[in-house]
């Protein structure tokens, strides 16, 4: 960055059931595209925009988290209203907007991004929550999908819940937590259980393949150490099926400079 140029990190949240991901791409909109022309519409120059993390077709996020460098410095609240204003009619918000130093970087200088995945259970299909969960007519076996997914907390090789086109460089990762916790509402007819993944990065599609391999186990056609065994087997076709994108919401992303999360009406200038 210029000496002449001042970075910012915004936080934002979208909806990605009708993006192509967050990457601009050629095969329809993307959320980087979106913001981008937003930027350029706002400031008048061509801007651009690196998040913390790519996220998929179907993905959506409430915590994702971006930077970029504009020419002139800004009222951070300016920013996040005539973002959102530019950001109409796609569902895309600017949650909270900061200055941050020249060297911060929204992918690089982050230390732990967290996953939730959705999962909701009943007879009748998803109707509000359409898009939103992963949609299973069956019940799971909470407790025995705890156990299994204790299993891959740690310091592993994650090959067998890398997807063939994972670009990274190695395929081992530490997995800080993988969670489960559940409610059962309208007298038990239904429940939502969300999936809670926390690492400094994941490989592509790990949560996704770990959520589908701990479905498995709750449905009852794995026992627990078959999860211990699939990791171990370094396969891909050791493990579960691929879950659906749309259960899947990038919700926080830690960094030692910038906390988003306690933010106050302050920190708007």
């Amino acid at each position: 960055m210029s000496a002449a140029n001042f970075r910012y990190a915004v936080l934002v949240e979208y909806d990605g059931t009708n993006l192509v991901g967050w990457q601009r791409q050629k095969n329809g909109i993307g959320v980087q595209e979106v913001i981008e022309s937003a930027l350029n519409n706002l400031t008048g120059s061509t801007v651009a925009i690196q998040a913390a993390g790519r996220t998929d077709a179907g993905v959506h996020a409430s915590g994702q988290v971006a930077h970029f460098d504009l020419n002139k410095q800004w009222p951070t609240r300016r920013l996040i209203e005539g973002l959102n204003y530019h950001l109409r009619p796609f569902a895309i918000a600017i949650i909270d907007c900061r200055a941050v130093s020249g060297d911060f970087s929204a992918r690089f200088s982050a230390v732990q991004r967290q996953y939730f995945y959705h999962i909701l259970t009943r007879t009748a299909p998803a109707v509000l929550q359409a898009g939103q969960v992963w949609w299973l007519p069956r019940p799971l076996a909470l407790e025995p999908m705890q156990q299994a997914a204790a299993l891959l907390v740690g310091r592993h090789d994650f090959t067998s819940f890398r997807a063939a086109q994972c670009q990274a460089r190695s395929p081992v990762k530490s997995l800080s937590e993988l969670s489960l916790s559940s409610i059962s509402l309208e007298g038990g007819l239904e429940t939502r259980i969300t999936i809670t993944a926390r690492a400094p990065s994941f490989l592509h599609h790990q949560v996704r393949n770990m959520v589908g391999s701990l479905v498995q186990v709750g449905l009852g056609r794995w026992p627990v150490e078959r999860m211990a065994e699939a990791l171990a087997a370094r396969d891909r076709s050791r493990a579960g099926e691929t879950a659906p994108p749309q259960g899947l919401v990038l919700a926080r992303v830690w960094y030692p400079e910038l906390d988003f999360y306690e933010r106050s009406d302050a920190s708007l200038t």
